[in-house]
């Protein structure tokens, strides 16, 4: 009988202890990431969080009701956490809706599609619960460099007439040839979305002898790591991958937006213009949906020891990496999704994943001209890591119909190239070397030379 007792007692503690693990659960850390692509919302706690959902459409609002815990300190910053300029967060509240149960509802500004889930611990994170909020009406990346464009040409044109004006002529010139046939790629896009456009020129009113000109946007994708929820290396000063590398490629940016190639204006496209995290597959996919030229991917190297040093590019590799090195690369930043937080319960991953299978040897040939123009001018700055382009097999590398490098600029864990990596100066002549870099692969390698596959 006391046996029994005990037995039955030792069952009741072992239900109770799992209830109160359950509704013990302590919120370590809660972290805003607002962006015009998304805004992500993250709980981080000592357990998994069960969590119930109810979107409601008018006015926009997400409830969700997080079992398992109390109203704590860290939860009610959330309310203070979420900005003004937030693109899609107008607030949030948090309250205790039943005992063991706190309720938070997103006020938002606009018709979302969020998503709710979990992720297990990975690296220094512990247990995190993600709420992403996506626009229901996303921007159109492609478009959105149409208007871009097409707003630059007014101005253009606006202060050449009042140019013209105040010397008492009237303009003859014709005005700035607003896109060329990039207008006709985005029409093609709307008819097959998935579908790579041609390089060559739409318009049928040019003559043979013209056609070295490409009479369009020649878009460069910019691809700055991490990003969010990963942080990418951390240098023994504390710099962080992301910002450097978002940094970077603000400057270059800068610098494409101001040259034209043989008549034809460049343009840049980010994948992330601010701090969020962009899964790999989606980096790929953006560059692909703007019909990016080129695609490149920007990061800060690390490793175990602080004497390596050096820049490094790589491009994509078909079969074994080119070196052990290369293969070690390969892997810890195709980690990145695990560490930034990807919700594998989206429908298309399968989809996606067939898609970046599908590299082309006329690729990776073009990729590896590219990363030896770059190659070629960073070394200028200083050393590099590897004195040729590295392949292994990247994830964010295999878009098939468009040349893709990685540069890894320099080994941030490394204290005296960190230094370098904080400095505007090193960053500005960084930018100009990757610049150089790509009108030197422009020129061997003009845009409409090149075929795409479909």
């Amino acid at each position: 009988m006391k046996r029994r007792h005990l037995i039955q007692s030792g069952s009741l503690v072992l239900l109770l202890g799992t209830q109160e693990i359950a509704r013990g659960a302590t919120i370590l850390a809660v972290r805003v990431w607002p962006a015009h692509d998304y805004s992500r919302v993250t709980i981080e706690s000592d357990v998994a969080l069960a969590t119930t959902q109810k979107f409601v459409a008018n006015p926009p609002r997400l409830a969700v009701d997080i079992e398992g815990i109390e109203l704590n300190s860290e939860l009610r910053e959330l309310v203070a956490k979420v900005k003004g300029d937030d693109p899609n967060i107008a607030g949030i509240r948090v309250g205790q809706f039943a005992p063991g149960v706190v309720r938070l509802v997103m006020d938002l500004k606009q018709p979302m599609a969020p998503q709710v889930f979990t992720l297990t611990p990975v690296a220094s994170y512990r247990h995190r619960l993600v709420l992403d909020l996506y626009p229901a009406h996303p921007v159109d990346p492609l478009e959105a460099l149409i208007a871009e464009r097409l707003q630059e040409n007014r101005v253009a044109n606006a202060a050449q007439e009042a140019a013209s004006r105040a010397v008492g002529q009237s303009s003859s010139a014709p005005t700035i040839d607003p896109l060329g046939d990039l207008m006709v790629r985005q029409a093609q896009k709307a008819v097959s979305p998935a579908a790579p456009m041609p390089l060559a020129a739409a318009s049928s009113a040019k003559k043979p002898e013209e056609s070295p000109r490409t009479d369009r946007l020649i878009i460069i994708a910019l691809d700055p790591g991490h990003g969010g929820e990963d942080p990418g290396a951390t240098g023994p000063g504390g710099t962080r991958e992301k910002d450097v590398v978002l940094s970077i490629a603000h400057r270059l940016r800068d610098r494409i937006n101001t040259t034209t190639l043989k008549g034809n204006p460049m343009r840049a496209y980010l994948t992330r213009d601010a701090d969020f995290f962009v899964p790999l597959q989606v980096r790929v996919q953006k560059a692909r949906r703007v019909q990016a030229d080129l695609f490149v991917s920007l990061h800060a190297d690390a490793f175990f020891t602080p004497q390596a040093r050096g820049a490094s590019v790589f491009a994509l590799s078909q079969g074994a990496a080119s070196s052990n090195a290369a293969r070690w690369m390969a892997d810890k930043e195709n980690k990145a999704d695990a560490i930034g937080g990807l919700n594998v319960k989206v429908k298309d991953v399968q989809l996606q994943h067939a898609l970046l299978d599908m590299s082309t040897t006329a690729q990776i040939k073009d990729s590896m001209q590219l990363g030896g123009a770059m190659l070629g001018e960073i070394g200028k700055l200083g050393a590099l890591h590897k004195p040729r382009v590295e392949q292994a097999g990247f994830a964010v590398l295999k878009a098939p119909d468009i040349p893709s490098v990685l540069v890894e600029t320099a080994f941030i864990s490394n204290p005296d190239e960190e230094i370098k990596l904080r400095s505007e100066v090193y960053q500005e002549q960084l930018a100009d070397a990757l610049m150089r870099g790509i009108e030197r692969y422009f020129s061997k390698n003009p845009p409409l030379a090149r075929n795409r596959t479909t």
